[in-house]
């Protein structure tokens, strides 16, 4: 069974999705020359590690990554509004600006959670950088900290969408595009 026959509609293709990656990359690049130390950049485990390392190669700056543990979906296609953190970072980000890496921003309750937790940790600022930004789902507003910024690759309309890491139940995740998953497979 091919995955593809899966997918109702292909949003953004593999070219398009390497061409914007190159764009956020070099203004991330240019907004952080100047910023020393350089910024420490958090990937949020699962989803946004194809992100993640298509981002990071496009960034020219001496920058250290690590990653974060986040679940709010579980096995359903809703946000479950009590997402499950996991912050055990290596790099240690205190007085450090922190540039979280996210597949997609839907509610902003992980987000929440996740820059509350740098926040802890003595950050000096924290900027997002998310894949997919659904602002149409958002329940939480998100306070970014310090000089912090907001980047987004692709506003995503409200459908249920899989591929380039980001999953249904584990799966699609391989995908190179994003494309919107049928109903009858959730």
């Amino acid at each position: 069974m091919a995955l593809q026959s899966h997918i109702e509609k292909i949003l953004w293709p593999e070219d398009q999705i390497s061409a914007r990656i190159s764009e956020v990359g070099a203004q991330i690049t240019d907004e952080f020359r100047a910023i020393s130390p350089p910024p420490v950049v958090v990937g949020v485990a699962t989803g946004a590690f194809l992100f993640l390392a298509d981002l990071v190669r496009k960034i020219d700056l001496p920058i250290s990554v690590d990653f974060v543990r986040a679940e709010s979906y579980g096995s359903g296609t809703e946000s479950n509004g009590a997402p499950t953190i996991s912050c055990d970072l290596k790099v240690d980000v205190k007085n450090r600006h922190v540039i979280v890496v996210e597949d997609i921003v839907d509610t902003g309750h992980t987000l929440s959670c996740i820059i509350a937790d740098l926040t802890s940790k003595g950050a000096s600022s924290v900027s997002v950088c998310t894949f997919l930004d659904k602002p149409a789902r958002r329940k939480v507003h998100f306070q970014l900290v310090g000089e912090g910024k907001f980047y987004r690759c692709f506003e995503c309309p409200n459908y249920f969408v899989v591929g380039y890491g980001m999953d249904f139940n584990e799966l699609y995740r391989n995908l190179p595009y994003v494309g919107v998953l049928k109903p009858e497979h959730y």
